[in-house]
């Protein structure tokens, strides 16, 4: 029960003390021999919240079990003689290590625990926090097992026994027997991974105590279950970006004097005193994002996307790009759908691979295609760590976009000192910029975000 609410905390479902007390109660009231009776105890004390039932019905068969698995059966304890020493010898056709396995299926015996371990490890079962793998984690036992090698010798096993004489009826009757044990053992794999998978989320920090430390963690050292975290973050933070720059917005002024309406305003007192109207200030940014989704910056530009895509009510337009060794307009990719199925649709396009990021050629398919999407009311945003892999950076061709926007900022997630280094241009792009930022977090991310949009 501990490790069980432990693993719901993990996974985003708040937990008070009071709850975890309430649930125990009901245990005691209750018992456990009614499995659905004890299920639903425990939903209810322990979920207040419509968003954590997925989690605690993924989490709560893994901890107590599916209350449907079906045992092994052992498929030679009735056999014939006969028919025992047709099997003996038909065995004797595989190696050991086939027939030792052939053997455990067809007199129905589980793996044991410590295997079960054992093969975690080799997989790297034991580092996985994320339920999404659970399936992708099992397989990978499975293949350990040399699971399909396994089913293929029961076949040729069952050819074998026919030649041999062994009647349909026996035969199809150890087929259906059989297919059910190896069912039941990739179950058992499944459920064991499913398991150790849940144990080890409960042995996480709660998201909520988390967050803080997420915030700050580079990039580079985020897990894919991290990113879940945060990609339900930004949504939160948008909202309260949303709200500040909003306000922001409406209090700007140029202080440019709007003569209309200081006339209008003075015409019914006769103009004494004299009321000042001034113009207001139009301040929402037009922006025009250009992001690098190679491998060393997905994660950083795919959090920039869904911030400013969920930010579109405070700015006027945004036209976004997506480049690795090529540059793709993306805005499309955003019509009609939430951020993150857009983002997810983008990445899935353009996956990382063996190509190099060539951030020059990317340029150069902007200059060619879509140069007027700049102009004196844009806002150019570059997220890049400025790594060129050695091919040239079109500087030129930098400069003149830069001349043409508003303001040109550039968003690296790369402390200074590693600029110039390698491979990496930033040196050199970085004097044709008016604003950088470094940006290695999140928490630096939406600071970021929230000054060039306060600015733009």
């Amino acid at each position: 029960m501990i490790t069980f609410i432990a693993a719901l905390r993990a996974g985003g479902v708040r937990v008070s003390l009071a709850e975890s007390a309430d649930a125990f109660r009901a245990v005691d009231d209750l018992g456990v021999m009614e499995r659905e009776a004890f299920r639903l105890s425990l939903r209810t004390t322990l979920v207040k919240n419509v968003e954590g039932l997925p989690i605690f019905d993924q989490l709560f068969p893994l901890f107590f079990g599916n209350g449907d698995a079906q045992p092994m059966q052992d498929i030679m304890e009735d056999m014939s003689p006969e028919e025992a020493q047709m099997l003996a010898q038909a065995m004797r056709m595989f190696n050991e290590k086939l027939r030792e396995m052939m053997e455990r299926l067809l007199r129905g015996e589980e793996l044991t625990e410590d295997e079960l371990r054992q093969l975690g490890q080799m997989v790297g079962l034991n580092r996985t926090d994320d339920l999404d793998y659970q399936d992708w984690m099992a397989r990978r036992m499975m293949r350990a097992l040399q699971f399909d090698d396994v089913r293929d010798a029961m076949r040729d096993m069952m050819e074998l026994l026919a030649q041999m004489g062994m009647t349909k009826e026996r035969l199809e009757q150890m087929r259906q027997l059989i297919m059910a044990n190896e069912r039941a053992m990739q179950d058992q794999v499944g459920d064991y991974a499913g398991r150790r998978i849940a144990e080890n989320m409960s042995e996480q920090s709660p998201m909520g105590d988390a967050l803080d430390e997420l915030m700050d963690r580079p990039f580079g050292r985020l897990s894919d279950r991290d990113m879940k975290v945060l990609r339900h973050e930004v949504r939160r933070l948008a909202n309260r970006l949303r709200s500040r720059i909003a306000l922001r917005q409406k209090r700007a002024k140029t202080g440019q004097l709007d003569a209309k309406a200081t006339i209008r305003a003075n015409l019914k007192h006769g103009g004494v005193p004299v009321e000042i109207k001034h113009r207001d200030h139009r301040v929402k940014p037009k922006l025009v994002v250009i992001c690098d989704i190679s491998t060393s910056m997905r994660y950083c530009s795919e959090l920039m996307l869904s911030l400013v895509y969920q930010l579109q009510d405070v700015v006027t337009k945004t036209h976004a790009f997506a480049f690795i060794d090529h540059l793709e307009y993306i805005t499309p990719d955003f019509q009609g759908r939430n951020p993150d199925a857009a983002i997810d649709n983008v990445l899935v396009r353009m996956p990382p691979g063996h190509y190099s990021t060539d951030l020059g050629y990317a340029l150069r398919g902007f200059q060619d295609g879509y140069m007027d999407t700049i102009d004196s009311r844009t806002t150019l945003i570059v997220v890049g760590d400025g790594r060129n892999n050695y091919n040239n950076p079109q500087l030129e061709i930098f400069k003149t976009m830069g001349r043409r926007a508003r303001r040109t900022i550039w968003i690296n997630p790369e402390p200074v000192h590693l600029w110039g280094t390698g491979d990496s241009d930033m040196l050199d792009y970085a004097p044709l910029c008016d604003n950088l930022a470094i940006a290695a977090t999140l928490g630096q991310l939406v600071s970021a975000v929230d000054q060039l949009l306060g600015e733009a």
